[in-house]
């Protein structure tokens, strides 16, 4: 069971219930996460704004890398709820089914290209409270991604981290989005 209980849409003030209507529409229903922000309206719009741009078409990084990118730090924070919603639309952007169960041992999968595993070895260094992110990564994710790239990237993994960290303290159930099972 969740540690801080959701309240009743109705009750939530009228801009956050466009939030609502939108994840509504677009999930078939208001997420668990969202109700929780909703509790600090101003701060859960803002999250929304920002999450947006993250995920925008106009992104310099490709959808299924963005996805890719979450899922990973959704393991590494034990989120079932982002492991559930993110696993989904990494199968919806394509990503085979067997990738996605090799994600968590990824660095012992040969299903995984080059900038794929800089792009997961900088997830986990800077989601990993006991790692680092060194210049030597950071000159081999120049090899992919320009400085614009790169700070979506940073932005999209903080984002993730935060998000995340957030479900996983407040004990945040998956909402069965994805039909495999994956361990948080």
């Amino acid at each position: 069971m969740m540690r801080v209980r959701t309240k009743p849409v109705s009750t939530y003030p009228w801009f956050i219930r466009i939030f609502f209507w939108k994840q509504q529409k677009t999930y078939g229903r208001v997420l668990e996460p969202g109700l929780l922000w909703g509790r600090s309206p101003w701060v859960f719009a803002t999250l929304a704004l920002l999450f947006g741009a993250l995920n925008r078409k106009g992104s310099p990084l490709d959808p299924a890398l963005r996805s890719l990118v979450t899922v990973r730090v959704s393991q590494v924070n034990h989120c079932a709820f982002c492991v559930d919603i993110n696993a989904s639309t990494l199968l919806q952007r394509g990503v085979a089914m067997a990738k996605v169960e090799a994600l968590q041992q990824w660095r012992e999968s040969s299903l995984f290209d080059e900038l794929e595993r800089d792009a997961l070895d900088y997830t986990e260094a800077m989601t990993y409270s006991d790692r680092e992110v060194t210049d030597a990564l950071v000159t081999r994710l120049r090899a992919h991604f320009d400085d614009d790239a790169l700070i979506e990237l940073t932005g999209l993994i903080a984002f993730q981290n935060m998000s995340s960290k957030f479900n996983s303290a407040l004990d945040v159930p998956a909402q069965g989005f994805c039909q495999i099972p994956l361990p948080a």
